[in-house]
């Protein structure tokens, strides 16, 4: 089991607008390049928070995720799934999508931001609170090293695809 640092519901850019970082002398490529294996076993982390919701503007900050250089794991507390046993919710995984279902029927899906290998897909669920299922996720990326910057690339029609 992991542990994500929480997001605060209802975070705000602190910027809404363009910012000059020039001076920081990065460009694009620098932003795409593999995240580094360290010595010692260690790896650099990167974390964040993405919306569950298709609807525009509405920002639930349903999906905290972290990644490594081999990995992204995530916690989805979706709102739609409210009153639903942790029990009763199962995860499944193609190489692009990861669908979550309850008493075997699909309920949300997504788009993955990267290529993962679906044997090696780890998942849980427990009850949070006001009755909404946190699942939690954890999956090896197809290529180790390509960074994801989050785990949804887009969500399917109605949360389905």
């Amino acid at each position: 089991s992991f542990r994500l640092p929480p997001c605060s519901r209802g975070h705000r850019p602190l910027l809404s607008g363009p910012l000059d970082v020039s001076d920081l002398g990065l460009t694009m490529d620098d932003l795409e390049t593999p995240l580094p294996d360290l010595a010692g076993g260690s790896s650099i982390a990167t974390s964040g928070c993405e919306s569950t919701s298709r609807l525009p503007g509405s920002d639930d900050s349903g999906c905290r995720w972290e990644e490594t250089a081999e990995r992204i794991e995530a916690r989805l507390s979706i709102p739609g799934l409210r009153g639903q046993p942790a029990a009763a919710m199962g995860v499944e995984v193609t190489s692009a999508t990861a669908t979550i279902t309850a008493f075997g029927r699909v309920v949300w899906s997504c788009v993955l931001r990267g290529a993962c290998v679906p044997d090696t897909l780890t998942f849980s669920a427990e009850d949070g609170t006001g009755m909404l299922p946190e699942i939690s996720i954890s999956i090896g990326k197809a290529e180790p090293g390509k960074r994801w910057g989050g785990l949804i690339a887009s969500i399917g029609e109605d949360s389905i695809l």
